[in-house]
């Protein structure tokens, strides 16, 4: 019976712990830190017959990342899954598999349209002007941004 009360009141201490009201706050590291300020920005143009349109910004978060945002506006074909998307020097995407391109710098895949944010780990030279949609299972581009100062 002792041990049948002790079996008990384990169970009900940790019910009574494992309810309590969690306030840790996890921060996604994906996402901006505070405020994210758009420091260029650009509107998609269409390529290849594709339905892409929509904004994008590059700009900061309050802690200095650098972040790509296509806002809520952002759309492109998406029957592939996702599309590469590379920060470029012109609006004409230039690879060189063999050595790679300097003028070309690979941000990630973007797999749903509206909203994102995309984290950039490094330093974004100025010398990048465009953003450019590459579908790599059909090898064409989907559609660029040119990128102005805000």
């Amino acid at each position: 019976m002792k041990n049948l009360t002790l079996i008990w009141f384990v169970m009900a201490v940790f019910t009574f712990i494992s309810c309590e009201d969690d306030t840790e706050k996890i921060i996604d590291s994906s996402l901006p830190n505070g405020t994210f300020t758009a420091q260029k920005g650009g509107t998609f143009v269409a390529q290849n017959g594709t339905p892409t349109a929509g904004t994008v910004d590059l700009g900061l978060d309050e802690a200095g990342s650098t972040f790509l945002k296509f806002n809520e506006d952002f759309m492109t074909e998406l029957g592939t899954g996702t599309v590469t998307v590379y920060l470029s020097t012109s609006d004409t995407f230039t690879p060189n598999p063999g050595e790679g391109n300097p003028d070309l710098k690979l941000i990630g895949a973007i797999g749903s349209n509206g909203e994102s944010y995309h984290k950039i780990m490094d330093t974004v030279e100025s010398k990048f002007t465009h953003v450019i949609l590459w579908c790599g299972s059909a090898s064409i581009p989907f559609g660029n941004a040119a990128l102005q100062s805000k």
